[in-house]
């Protein structure tokens, strides 16, 4: 057996509260500190959650789906979750980080799994210049907002607002308007995963934007700078047949 020491963590909803309970009862629960793996009970909110807590610990995260979403998650099952574990297929996801500085001229970092996304926080539109690896690409674009996605969140929000699905393993970003004005029939940009992205903000003070890495918000920015973080690797563990690569070829044929 792979993984002896299992941390089991759940969303605040009286289900996955529950069904934690019954499988700590069931295969004991150590302190996620002493685990070799952690089982998250919830949906995808939580995942994204669990993933960030987690980050640089190198502990693979096992979901099962006790949530709304769960694009993420593993079907709940409460037999035969060692050899699950043991089965289970490994996925590494690289995070974005988002380096966003505000009207008052602080700054702020966070990572994302999904996406890092901008949207204007009044009723005027966003005017946004965008900017790759130091070169401005687009001088104004008014739009409600843009987002950046990695190849995990591609089938999000990203999916949402019409951009690409990404293969789970492409070295790819996905860079895409959000309901777009001028220019009207710009639908976007893939972009490579070691790409520096740079988004300003005119007009800051008159059309309010804010920034979010994945649940991470930071209001009124000026600027935001969105790269790959090479150094992070979040291991998230799937069952055969049901993986990563599989569910995001499988949205691709959906319709």
């Amino acid at each position: 057996m792979k993984f002896e020491k299992i941390a089991f963590v759940a969303s605040e909803v009286p289900e996955a509260e529950a069904a934690a309970a019954r499988l700590a009862a069931r295969y004991g629960n150590v302190e996620p500190a002493e685990a070799q793996v952690i089982v998250a009970l919830g949906g995808d909110g939580l995942m994204l959650q669990t993933a960030r807590r987690f980050m640089g610990t190198g502990k693979p995260i096992y979901g099962m789906h006790q949530g709304s979403i769960g694009f993420l998650m593993n079907e709940y099952r409460e037999d035969g979750l060692p050899a699950r574990l043991d089965a289970a297929l490994r996925n590494e996801i690289r995070p974005l980080r988002m380096e966003a500085k505000d009207i008052d001229g602080a700054r702020h970092s966070a990572h994302a799994i999904n996406e890092v996304s901008l949207w204007r926080q009044s009723y005027q539109a966003a005017k946004l210049r965008l900017s790759v690896d130091g070169k401005v690409r687009m001088t104004e674009m008014i739009c409600d907002g843009i987002l950046v996605a990695t190849p995990a969140g591609s089938t999000a929000y990203n999916l949402s607002a019409h951009g690409p699905i990404l293969p789970i393993n492409a070295p790819l970003l996905a860079l895409t308007p959000i309901s777009p004005f001028r220019p009207r029939r710009w639908r976007g940009a893939l972009l490579s995963n070691k790409a520096r992205i740079v988004i300003e903000v005119l007009e800051a003070e008159k059309r309010p934007v804010s920034a979010a890495a994945d649940h991470a918000e930071i209001r009124n920015v000026t600027s935001v700078e969105i790269t790959e973080d090479a150094e992070e690797a979040i291991p998230m563990l799937f069952d055969p047949g049901h993986n990563l690569d599989e569910r995001i070829l499988s949205e691709q044929f959906t319709y």
